[in-house]
């Protein structure tokens, strides 16, 4: 009902001609010229576009850049890991163009797990390992290996 009555309300305004009409003529004018629409000249309209087209290429070529900075980190992981190649981090790297290093802070991120895989592989590393061991099986291992020695110096000694 709410429908009826609102439909036939709106058409009894434009047959009186109290601007709904022209309205719509003014809407239909301003999709021609963009410049008019958005309150400007056409000389600013176009230096604004103009602007808005080289922000895009200044974020298009930083996000390449970006893009490039991850492809030659993880082209230093697979060497460092001797995983295979990717051809398409290699792509990556040479869309950037220039020279791409390794972000500064992902470059401190990989020297630290360095650093930790070092320390692993060193004596102390290995001295605290064994502290993770039980003290059970440090004993029976001490015990095993002095008693290889002995009986291999009781052969090769006559006096013993």
């Amino acid at each position: 009902m709410s429908f009826l009555l609102k439909s036939m309300v709106s058409s009894q305004v434009k047959n009186l001609g109290l601007g709904g009409g022209e309205e719509e003529k003014k809407d239909n004018g301003a999709a021609a010229d963009p410049a008019a629409a958005a309150g400007m000249t056409r000389e600013e309209y176009e230096e604004y576009q103009k602007q808005v087209v080289e922000e895009k290429m200044e974020r298009d070529a930083e996000f390449a850049h970006k893009k490039a900075e991850r492809a030659t980190l993880r082209v230093h992981l697979r060497e460092k890991y001797r995983l295979p190649k990717s051809e398409q981090d290699e792509n990556a790297i040479q869309m950037a163009g220039d020279d791409v290093d390794i972000p500064e802070e992902l470059r401190k991120m990989v020297d630290e797990d360095t650093v930790e895989e070092e320390e692993k592989d060193s004596i102390l590393g290995q001295i605290q390992n064994i502290q993770n061991m039980d003290m059970d099986t440090i004993k029976e291992k001490a015990q095993a290996t002095f008693a290889e020695m002995k009986e291999a110096a009781e052969q090769k000694c006559t006096v013993m």
